[in-house]
This record gives C-alpha cells, structure tokens and sequence, in this order.
C-alpha cells in the first residue's frame, strides 16, 4: 500500500489583531442574522477572516458582488503584508470549549486521496451523502480564489492516540504559533508549531493505523463535507499544483472532547398540517413504534411517531423530507443545532422544527464502512460555537 500523510504546507498567518481575525465556519448561524451583525460590529474596519470568507446567511444577498469583493480582499491581504508566511509548516490545535479541549493537527491532504462518492474505497471519506446539487454554488465561490481557509475536520481512529501523542509529548518545546480567544463564545485556539522530526513522527504513526486493516481507510470527515468535495472540484479547474491539495484539521475520533450533537431540521413557509398529514401516509406508525419525533412550533410540542425505514432517526425523517421539498418549492428547510435555537425560530408563523435522537460516535467509522455513507447532516461534531473558525491561510493559486 502507497504510504500516507498527512503534510505539512506554507501556512499564512495574520501578523497582529488575531482576536478580530477569526470568524466561525460559514455554514453556521445561517438562519440567525443577529449573529453575523455582531461579528460585523465586532470587526468593524480591522482585517479579518470575515472579509475573506462568504458566511452563508448573505448567499441570497448580492452574491457575485460578495464574490468579487473576497476575492479582491484576499489579495490585497496579501500584497499589504496582512500575512506572515510560515514555510512547511504542520500546526497542534489546541481548542478548549465548555466541551473541553480539543486536538488537531493542521496540515494538508491530497485531494486524490479523497472520494465523496457513496460506496468509495479512498483512504478519505465523506461521512454523509453529498448533495451535487450544492457543489456549483460553493465552486462558483472558490474557483477564482487565491486562497483557502480550512473548517474541514477530518477524523481518524485512533483508540491509543499515538498520532496525536507524539506531538503533546514534546509540547514543552514547541514554539506558539497563536494564542487568543475566539470571538462569539467560541472558546480559545492555541497552536504550536510542529518541527520537521515530529512531522515524520506523525506521519510514520498514521500509517501504522492503516497495518492491517481489512477496509483500508484513514480518515472520515467530521465537518465541512460539501467544502472538501467543493476543493476536489476546484482542483480539477485549477492548474495550479497547489489546488491538488486541501489543509484541513485531523483530530482523533476518541477525543474525550468530541461530543456529536444531532443536527435538527427547521421548515419555514410550510403548512404543519399538511406536512404532518404527508409524513402519516408516507411513513406514520402507531405511537410507540417506529422511531419519535418532537414536533415544534408556535403552539409547543407534540409527538410525532414514523416507521423505523432507517436505523437512525433522521434517516427515516430526511428522505421523506425531501420528496415534500421537491413537490412544495415554496417550503424552505435548514438544519439547525441546538433544542434552544429551534424552538427560537418555530415562534415564527408557518415554521416547524424536528427534534430527534442523534447518532453516536462510536457508530460513525462502523457506518461509513458498511454503508459508504450517512444521510447528509447526520451529526454535528458539538455545538454551533464549537465548529472551526477560519483562522490559517494558504495560497492555491
């Protein structure tokens, strides 16, 4: 078998004002506004991965105009001395939140390593199904970027941590690469840089966990699936040698600090009767079989029972959902973490929110092997505020 590892990149790094630099995953708080105008307040005029990043809430807001002005951002940043480049460069994350810390390694992967296709045998694998229909839009967003910011986790499984482990235990000697708090309760970010002895170190350690495995597979994606399969789309469009690869953070699926949270879904300009007569037909159970459903809206909870089709809730749920969707364009659906933040948003007329049992992590590497995939939003690797921000940089072009 081929060798793999994980490599280390020429990461960019702001030079000063890291506290306003970073801003959470684009695809979060999408149907929450308020959050993003605070982080707009927050930055204000100071340069910051917000102006060189398209937070998903403005997508139906002047988006090519938005397009352009990152794009152009991005290079001013780099021609304006912004960034301080750091040559072949691999990263410790440290990332405590109220879940605890938790540890990545920052590097690079290659994208031919990687296969989002369900049923695929690449060493990198998608978690949950990806959705074609949502990669031209990201495309359209990357295509002519010059550079990347990582908020794609990829998880390996790695009960004795030994990849890990061997960098925290030379920590005392590693030199800080940043040290802060991240904005909106996101928590503090510490990384370390890691030396060239070490890099090879965790290399030779990754390719001990594929000795011996029947189903060859290094590492699923805990977040960020449709930006990975947008980069490997990308990387055919650009002829640019570095477009091959994606930096990403790796951490370790036994991390004690690694909660997964059931991702919930939220319809808006539906009609609660008509759905829930459409779910009856198509999936409905006596109460008490099948799999529960909290159903919420304005005037509080019920529950709703639906035949088990899927071993996980929400693959029963979702693609009845989806054939609802596509028959009744004018109901819209987003996917929403957090119980507090659903019932928040179903106290708006013709808004009804899905609360379920989530999956386990020790489900996840099991299922991504036997069945290729997971229906898309399965999971989320613990609250909104805990999901990656944008923080390191690299050139692709």
């Amino acid at each position: 078998m081929k060798p793999f590892t994980l490599q280390p990149a020429d990461i960019l790094l702001p030079k000063k004002g890291i506290e306003q630099w970073s801003v959470v995953a684009c695809d979060q708080f999408t149907s929450q506004p308020e959050y993003w105008q605070q982080v707009e307040e927050f930055v204000g005029d100071a340069p910051s991965t917000l102006r060189i990043t398209l937070p998903e809430a403005y997508l139906e807001d002047r988006k090519e105009e938005r397009i352009a002005a990152v794009n152009q951002t991005m290079e001013d940043y780099v021609a304006n001395g912004v960034f301080e480049e750091h040559k072949n460069a691999m990263i410790l994350v440290h990332r405590t939140t109220v879940s605890g810390t938790r540890k990545g390694l920052l590097g690079i992967i290659d994208l031919n390593e990687y296969d989002y296709r369900k049923g695929s045998n690449a060493l990198i694998r998608a978690t949950e199904e990806t959705v074609l229909e949502r990669i031209p839009p990201r495309v359209q967003i990357r295509k002519d970027a010059s550079l990347e910011l990582p908020h794609v986790l990829l998880m390996m499984d790695d009960p004795d941590g030994n990849v890990i482990g061997c960098v925290e235990q030379k920590i005392d000697s590693l030199a800080t690469a940043y040290d802060f708090e991240l904005m909106q309760k996101g928590g503090h970010l510490t990384g370390y840089f890691i030396p060239k002895a070490l890099q090879q170190k965790v290399q030779a350690a990754l390719n001990n966990l594929l000795a011996g495995q029947d189903d060859p597979m290094m590492f699923v994606v805990g977040d960020g699936n449709h930006s990975l399969a947008t980069a490997k789309e990308c990387a055919a469009l650009n002829d640019s040698p570095a477009a091959r690869y994606a930096l990403v953070e790796v951490v370790n699926i036994h991390d004690p600090s690694i909660q997964f949270e059931p991702i919930y879904r939220v319809l808006f300009n539906v009609n609660k009767d008509h759905l829930l007569a459409y779910l009856q037909e198509k999936v409905g159970a006596a109460d008490g079989d099948g799999h529960p459903y909290t159903v919420v809206d304005a005037a509080g909870e019920s529950i709703l029972w639906l035949s088990k089709t899927a071993e996980l809730p929400v693959g029963t749920l979702q693609p009845v959902l989806d054939a609802y969707l596509k028959e009744n364009p004018e109901v819209k659906i987003d996917y929403i973490h957090g119980d507090d933040t659903v019932h928040a948003l179903c106290k708006q007329e013709n808004t009804l929110g899905f609360i379920f049992e989530g999956m386990t992590k020790e489900q996840l590497f099991p299922a991504v092997s036997a069945d290729g995939s997971l229906p898309r939003k399965t999971f989320s690797m613990g609250h909104a505020e805990e999901k990656r921000y944008y923080t390191e940089a690299r050139k692709i072009k």
